[in-house]
């Protein structure tokens, strides 16, 4: 073996307590970004391909009615590749084994199966047969909630009309990787399902033959969606147009593209802290062993070594200890991808989720934690190249000490020996112990980020399912009913209470920016229904004008007193100038409210609702159910528990899994950073605890003022470290500000609780190895002096 080898060996073995918690530093660092970007890179590269093989649309557009002949004007607008022109029409479903009523979505495709926009994907099955006008092709999510097989059927209330309907196949569609309907933005993959059916069985179902109600566009290479969108409006208007719309604002669209966002983030900002916490942890390794070694490299510069040689040696050091790091990090991270990719595929409809591995990944953790590594060994390096022979074979000079702030105030009288002992040495090497403490801080600082995110998460599902949506049960008419409906809702069975609800679809805009979405008005003081913001408390609707939610505002540029132009997407497409009201700040979705009366005034309407906030007594639930699915005019039916338990498993699966992993990962950089701050403080003070111990202390008390400096340090890294989470979390909640939820800053007892106690837990597993080793010191040794 070479010289250099057996010196890095060597090296190696004497540090190797310290090396090894680095390189995990780093394998947590390494694993957690090519986990997370090699996920990402899988979802992008999957929702990529599938939307160009199964020809997913650019632009959308929903209407009353038109003639199949209005395609050829839409397929001659300059920018349009394709049209499709279909029936969808919504459904009440009565599922087998499943007591509370269903919403379908029917989809016209046609008979002879051909390419067509917004494709299918037969995952089982077959495809439907023009002679059997009741076959349907059913979504792949909502069979597998329903455990339903090829050949069961399905009871249907079509156009009013009992029907049975025969599951012939189960398939996938772009246009539904997230199933989502009833008025929610919530899937609930048990009550609501996508189901295809023969076009003209469909219309002739609805009396649509020769029509059509649903339109999708794709674009040419260089279109401009906007004007497309515009001049499809103009054609649409007169038909009922409801608006047309862009990829961007498609639902599932939209929430997929936010997911992918998320995992992007996840993978770039986490991985820099750890990565930034290794290299400071190689920074205070390699100084230590420069320091220790000055005897050592000026006899190498003696014998003719150069600078870059002695340089190089504590580089590869670094290196190998990174690499190290690295090959079990990026190991890890391909597993954990892997699963992470797994679980997606579970919740995300597509036709295959293959995990992406490039080389792009793995070569950018081994660069990004080499810079690192160098970045941190490269002020140690450079003070061991520039040492000259001479002088590195002199002992270090001891530090030149003074009466320090705490003995001139006199305060030292106030503490014991030891504690004098340990406030002067921390006092007179204020920068090494402002390392250790940032240090420890950094790890209690990634802890409380873990627990902001889970505390966040559960804050959010308890406002939105406790304090906002505070009914049971809501249902949707399939058209705006006048208001004795309400009477009508309050005598179904089991019905408590009813609040109505009226929802316009509209499209706002200010200046150059325009937003599709839905005014939702409500009674004022209204109990099932509630506008609450993020602090929880409730917020009055106005009597007159438009509160919005603080995100819609911000979308729209625009703040409370502001003028909205709105145009209505129903009936007559009027269009009206409102005053924003106020602002709220919601935490789900881009919310827009009136109170019920305003909005039916704008709407120069009587008082009409869409449906109603229903209270139920679950000893009558049975009976409501069985109504509601024979009732011609629910179009769609929501049950708040269900969305509840629906909304907890895309936070389980997305949010709350990476948090969890980064908190094991966060726990691991704790152990790595307090340990290797106690064994370099007993590797930098080992010669004067070993003369306290030769002038008559005992172990206990050699221990105890070694100890005791790295518990004044945790203590004073505690409250740096919750204000550098805190800081933290904040820019965390700013990226992960989305249109479908917003993460409220919010910490709590046990946030700040799970941060402290691991640290503390990491100083005392730390302070006890390190103790151990005290109490095996070699007195003799230690004490001898360099010549």
């Amino acid at each position: 073996m070479k010289t250099h080898s057996r010196m890095i060996v060597r090296d190696m073995w004497h540090l190797r307590g310290q090396l090894i918690a680095t390189a995990l530093v780093v394998m947590c660092g390494v694993a957690s970004f090519v986990s997370m970007r090699c996920t990402y890179d899988s979802l992008r590269i999957a929702q990529a391909e599938y939307y160009q093989s199964y020809r997913f649309a650019n632009v959308f557009a929903q209407l009353k009615r038109a003639p199949l002949s209005l395609t050829r004007q839409i397929a001659e607008m300059e920018g349009v590749a394709g049209v499709r022109a279909r029936v969808v029409m919504g459904v009440t479903l009565d599922v087998p084994g499943l007591d509370e009523p269903a919403s379908g979505r029917l989809v016209a495709v046609p008979e002879r199966r051909a390419p067509m926009i917004n494709d299918l994907y037969l995952t089982r099955g077959r495809y439907v047969d023009p002679k059997r006008p009741e076959e349907v092709i059913t979504s792949k999510a909502f069979a597998t909630a329903n455990n339903l097989e090829l050949g069961d059927t399905l009871g249907a209330v079509i156009n009013g009309r009992w029907q049975q309907l025969t599951i012939v196949g189960i398939g996938l569609s772009p246009e539904y990787i997230y199933e989502a309907g009833g008025g929610t933005i919530f899937p609930d993959n048990r009550r609501f399902g996508v189901l295809w059916m023969g076009e003209t069985a469909l219309a002739a179902a609805f009396n649509m033959e020769g029509a059509f109600n649903d339109v999708a566009l794709t674009l040419s290479a260089g279109a401009m969606e906007a004007e497309v969108i515009v001049r499809l409006d103009d054609i649409l208007t007169r038909y009922g147009g409801l608006g047309a719309y862009g990829r961007e604002e498609q639902l599932s669209h939209r929430f997929i593209s936010d997911e992918i966002a998320q995992n992007r983030i996840s993978s770039t900002y986490l991985p820099a802290i750890f990565l930034g916490v290794a290299a400071f942890l190689l920074h205070i390794v390699l100084s230590r062993l420069v320091a220790l070694q000055r005897t050592e490299i000026g006899l190498l510069k003696a014998f003719g070594y150069s600078n870059f040689d002695v340089g190089m040696h504590y580089l590869k050091l670094a290196a190998i200890t990174v690499l190290s790091g690295v090959a079990v990090g990026a190991a890890g991270g391909l597993y954990l991808g892997a699963e992470l990719t797994t679980l997606y595929q579970h919740y995300y409809r597509f036709p295959t989720l293959p995990f992406a591995v490039t080389p792009e990944v793995i070569a950018i953790g081994v660069a990004v934690s080499l810079a690192a590594a160098t970045a941190g060994a490269l002020s140690a390096v450079r003070r061991a190249a520039i040492l000259p022979p001479a002088v590195a074979m002199r002992p270090e000079p001891p530090p030149t000490y003074h009466a320090s702030a705490l003995e001139r105030s006199g305060l030292s009288r106030l503490l014991p020996a030891s504690g004098r002992m340990i406030a002067r040495h921390l006092l007179r090497r204020r920068w090494n112990s402002f390392m250790s403490t940032f240090g420890i801080a950094c790890a209690a600082g990634i802890l409380l980020v873990g627990g902001f995110m889970l505390a966040s998460i559960t804050h959010l599902m308890r406002m939105q399912f406790e304090e906002v949506q505070r009914e049971d049960v809501m249902i949707v008419f399939n058209e705006p009913a006048s208001a004795s409906a309400r009477l009508e809702v309050g005598r179904l069975p089991g019905v408590l209470y009813a609040e109505p609800f009226r929802s316009v679809p509209v499209r706002f805009r200010s200046a150059h920016r325009t937003r599709r979405a839905e005014i939702i008005g409500i009674e004022q003081g209204s109990r099932l229904r509630r506008l609450v913001d993020a602090e929880g408390r409730t917020v009055d609707l106005p009597p007159d004008g438009l509160v919005l939610s603080r995100k819609l505002a911000e979308l729209l540029g625009v703040v409370a007193g502001d003028t909205l132009q709105v145009e209505v997407l129903e009936g007559a497409r009027p269009v009206r100038s409102i005053q924003i009201a106020r602002l709220v700040d919601e935490l789900i979705g881009l919310g827009a409210y009136m109170e019920i009366s305003a909005l039916n005034r704008v709407m120069r309407e009587g008082p009409s609702i869409s449906g109603a906030y229903l209270a139920i007594d679950d000893r009558h639930a049975r009976d409501l159910n069985r109504t509601l699915k024979s009732l011609p005019a629910v179009g769609g039916v929501a049950f708040r528990e269900a969305l509840l338990e629906s909304f907890q498993e895309i936070l389980d699966r997305s949010v709350v899994t990476a948090t969890l992993i980064n908190i094991i990962f966060a726990c691991i950089i704790a152990f790595g950073v307090v340990y290797n701050g106690a064994r370099i403080a007993l590797s930098e003070r080992g010669n004067e605890l070993a003369s306290l111990r030769v002038l008559g202390f005992t172990r206990r008390e050699v221990s105890a003022i070694l100890l005791g400096e790295q518990a004044a340090l945790t203590f004073a890294a505690i409250p740096l470290g919750f204000s550098f989470g805190m800081l933290l979390s904040w820019l965390l909640s700013l990226q992960l500000d989305t249109e479908f939820y917003r993460m409220p800053l919010l910490f709590t007892s046990s946030t700040f609780g799970l941060s402290l106690i691991v640290v503390l837990v990491a100083a005392a597993v730390s302070g006890a190895l390190v103790a151990r080793r005290l109490n095996e010191l070699d007195l003799i040794a230690v004490l001898k002096t360099r010549e």
